[in-house]
């Protein structure tokens, strides 16, 4: 894909999977796999061993990423889709539901 629909610091709405209805904020947009990382959402638990950086190890949560296509964009307190336009030569993200331009 050459532009996403989703991008980083965005503000998601879960709307599939075990966190749906729970909403964050986009840390980081995978292309190639298509996947997002969501603030708070889809939380695992990794064990980890001792190394510099963490001298005692130990059991530690973090967020996993999910799939782009489980996600919506949260423009004004609603989702909404997202589409593109073409405005004075320039490709920009418009919002479905208000016809507003997110960026």
């Amino acid at each position: 894909m050459s532009m996403m629909k989703i991008r980083k610091g965005d503000t998601v709405k879960v709307i599939a999977g075990k966190d749906k209805d729970r909403t964050g904020k986009v840390i980081r947009v995978d292309a190639k796999k298509g996947r997002v990382l969501v603030e708070g959402v889809n939380m695992v638990t990794k064990h980890t061993k001792p190394s510099a950086a963490n001298q005692n190890g130990g059991i530690i949560h973090q967020e996993a990423p999910i799939d782009i296509s489980n996600v919506m964009l949260v423009i004004d307190g609603q989702t909404t889709r997202v589409g593109f336009e073409i405005k004075d030569g320039v490709k920009v993200r418009i919002a479905k539901k208000t016809g507003a331009v997110i960026d």
